[in-house]
């Protein structure tokens, strides 16, 4: 990516966590120049009664039916539609700001990986990437009709713990199959040992899918700029 250019990461944190917790456990672990002038941001959910925590309030996405979150798990669409909303208008914002649509990433932990891949698949326009850590699809097929083929062409790196028993493995697996059954390119890595959690060999990947990914972005408008035949361009 060129110096000039703008690159955006959004990342959701996991049921009752916030964003401030996870900026504070994360922003100083990516460290390398390509990343340098990438801007981070971290909201925090609303509070609201989880039904698989007995009613509790806590910081929630969506509620969340039953644990441990299989493929069979009762997934509904309403305040998952509804925090949907609220990521794309953050980064409806930062487009209008100035960044490049395919120097924005989505990114999440657990439910903010759900969060993540929801965000992703409903946002009209392709964008960078999508990033899902111990995460899991927070909706069933019917939504594929809403799914759009700009939506497709965003990449999804998909990071999930073999010993995961919040989120089981085979969650994990069952999103890969999904967005590859819709033709997506998913980058699945299984991580042997691992429960629910991040690990440092998950963000130190991220990091490296991040700087691939935002290279792809800078040759991309490069070419378009530059033009096949135009003799100024090296």
């Amino acid at each position: 990516m060129a110096s000039n250019e703008r690159s955006f990461v959004l990342w959701l944190h996991g049921l009752g966590d916030s964003g401030r917790a996870n900026e504070m456990y994360l922003k100083d672990r990516f460290t390398v120049p390509e990343l340098a002038g990438t801007k981070w941001a971290f909201p925090t959910a609303p509070s609201a009664p989880v039904t698989c925590n007995d009613g509790a309030i806590m910081n929630s996405w969506f509620d969340i039916c039953n644990a441990p979150i299989t493929s069979k798990s009762v997934r509904g669409l309403d305040d998952v539609l509804e925090s949907v909303q609220k990521v794309h208008a953050i980064i409806d914002k930062e487009i209008s700001d100035g960044t490049d649509p395919e120097n924005i990433f989505i990114a999440g932990l657990s439910q903010g990986g759900a969060m993540a891949i929801a965000s992703v698949l409903l946002y009209p326009n392709t964008l960078g990437g999508g990033a899902v850590f111990s995460g899991f699809l927070p909706f069933n097929s019917p939504v594929e009709d809403h799914i759009s083929p700009q939506a497709k062409k965003t990449p999804i790196l998909w990071c999930h713990g073999m010993l995961d028993t919040l989120v089981p493995f085979e969650a994990g697996e069952d999103g890969k199959e999904f967005l590859q059954k819709l033709g997506m390119n998913c980058k699945f890595r299984a991580y042997d040992g691992l429960g629910h959690s991040l690990d440092e060999m998950e963000l130190e990947y991220f990091q490296e899918w991040l700087k691939h990914q935002l290279g792809r972005s800078s040759k991309k408008s490069h070419f378009s700029a530059c033009g096949l035949f135009n003799k100024f361009c090296s």
